[in-house]
């Protein structure tokens, strides 16, 4: 009996000790599959951070103006804001009309957004070279800009107010043609004339892509 009492308390002991290193390797492979978790976090952070970085690089690709310049440059950034300006303003007014042809409405709303910018770019052009803009000289205010190249005068933009649908369109696309033309004409001065790196470059700009819109009103106009 008293072996028995023995051989029963080894085996007690024995089953402990193994529960106990059961125990331990559970605890070790928890361990194991927790660090998982961490290591994709810290991967995933990782890659966030890659993929951030073009985006911070495009966010402040916009070339710092130089101070750099000349008088021709800054006529271009003062005459050139106004001409914008309308351009948008013809836009929006087609824009708030029913009945325009879906593909004369994404062109005007193509104007709105792509001379925005450059609206913004030469107003801090002038300020870099302290000038101001044109609307804000001395005895620019309610002149009527149309003798300036491409540029609508009064009558003109009371007529495209007037014109409703598929007119407005007509109206605005033969408008905005002489305009774009004006502004191929002031820009290629600017890069004949001017001495400012970036005011040459977005003269350039306005060159390649008003001339480009040119065509597509064109072709416009031919399917109304």
């Amino acid at each position: 009996m008293k072996r028995n009492t023995t051989t029963l308390a080894a085996l007690t002991l024995a089953s402990a000790l193994a529960l106990t290193a059961c125990g331990t390797g559970a605890e070790d492979n928890g361990a194991g599959s927790e660090s998982t978790p961490a290591t994709s976090s810290a991967a995933a952070t990782s890659t966030a951070t890659d993929t951030a970085t073009p985006s911070a690089t495009a966010t402040g690709s916009a070339e710092e103006i130089s101070a750099e310049h000349n008088d021709a440059d800054v006529m271009f950034a003062q005459m050139m804001l106004p001409h914008h300006e309308q351009a948008v303003e013809m836009s929006e007014m087609l824009l708030a009309k029913d009945d325009i042809p879906a593909e004369v409405a994404d062109f005007a709303q193509q104007v709105i957004d792509a001379q925005g910018p450059e609206i913004e770019r030469m107003n801090a052009m002038l300020t870099a070279w302290d000038a101001e803009p044109m609307g804000d000289m001395e005895g620019m205010e309610g002149m009527d800009h149309g003798g300036m190249s491409g540029m609508m005068s009064e009558e003109d933009m009371a007529a495209l107010e007037e014109a409703q649908g598929t007119e407005a369109a007509r109206l605005y696309l033969e408008q905005m043609t002489a305009h774009h033309e004006g502004a191929v004409d002031m820009a290629q001065d600017q890069v004949d004339n001017g001495q400012n790196p970036q005011a040459v470059a977005l003269a350039e700009q306005v060159i390649t892509a008003q001339e480009a819109e040119i065509a597509e009103m064109e072709q416009m106009l031919g399917n109304l």
